[in-house]
């Protein structure tokens, strides 16, 4: 017998890509595609596999793979939340030894290619660089959690944005700036309430409604500093969804520098910038309602 603990641990199939085509119309020529990339960690009674080799607790990570296709077929994928919260739910319940299941599911949106003297839908594009995110967890002690989100989101105001009145010491060299581009790429993960699990929930629906509310207020905030930017996206989203009730956004400060054309005899009035990928200022952040416990990891994404 080891004379160390045991502590935390999960298993599970990991990034089961799964693409389903829902043919729609009398003759099937109207096409609609969910890309999806789907990864399972179940938590239980798993000491003995550990300890001992015994797999008699143990369900394989073949089987997880294979239900995730099963599922798609026999529910279908209605939106990345209601396929998780089907999966999780079944780990759970179908099999005593699993105690927990947590879902985890990148969405890659594809918009449709329409050709006028054709019928037949069946023709699309990549849309952008926006991954969709969702990560369920159905445990027998806590119930139903789900978090949405977004990563990769890319944007910019190239003006009304300003950095100025920071602390200086002697190994500030930052200029202060009165007129700066602000970008970042966001990546945005928002904790749902409880009326939000319910099966008539439209999770489509949710999930362009605080995709619209963050960019809003992104475009729309006078600037003095991403993190009060961060805080007026976050803010918005609260105010307008209230199914939602925290949202944490991680947001890199996508540098842009003015190019010193001073050389060349040239003026640069705001006009020609350096788009610098790293080093970068990251900024992140949680708000959540008042009287809300925050259950968003602080860290990683994927948490242990």
């Amino acid at each position: 017998m080891s004379k160390h603990v045991l502590a935390q641990n999960q298993y599970g199939k990991a990034e089961n890509r799964v693409v389903t085509v829902t043919r729609k119309g009398n003759d099937g020529a109207w096409h609609e595609i969910r890309d999806l990339n789907v990864s399972v960690a179940l938590r239980g009674e798993y000491r003995d596999v550990h300890l001992t080799g015994d797999n008699g607790n143990c369900l394989p990570t073949d089987t997880t793979k294979n239900t995730v296709y099963a599922f798609a077929k026999e529910h279908g994928v209605a939106s990345p939340e209601a396929f998780g919260i089907l999966l999780a739910r079944h780990f759970v319940t179908s099999q005593p030894v699993i105690h927990e299941a947590q879902v985890r599911i990148e969405e890659y949106a594809w918009e449709r290619i329409s050709v006028p003297t054709r019928k037949e839908q069946h023709s699309f594009v990549r849309k952008g660089q926006e991954v969709r995110t969702a990560q369920i967890t159905y445990s027998e002690t806590t119930g139903l959690q789900v978090l949405s989100g977004l990563k990769d989101l890319t944007v910019m105001n190239s003006t009304n944005s300003e950095f100025h009145g920071f602390i200086k010491d002697r190994y500030t060299t930052l200029q202060e700036a009165y007129d700066r581009i602000l970008a970042t790429k966001v990546t945005a993960r928002w904790a749902n309430s409880a009326p939000a699990a319910d099966a008539e929930h439209d999770w489509d629906r949710s999930y362009d409604k605080v995709r619209r509310h963050m960019l809003e207020a992104f475009a729309e905030t006078y600037s003095y500093s991403l993190q009060q930017t961060l805080h007026a996206m976050a803010d918005r989203v609260l105010d307008h969804v209230p199914t939602v009730n925290e949202v944490r956004l991680n947001l890199p400060n996508k540098h842009h520098f003015l190019v010193d054309l001073e050389p060349f005899g040239l003026k640069n009035d705001n006009e020609v910038y350096f788009a610098a990928d790293r080093m970068y200022g990251l900024i992140e952040g949680t708000i959540h309602r008042d009287g809300v416990r925050p259950v968003i990891a602080t860290s990683d994404w994927i948490t242990a």
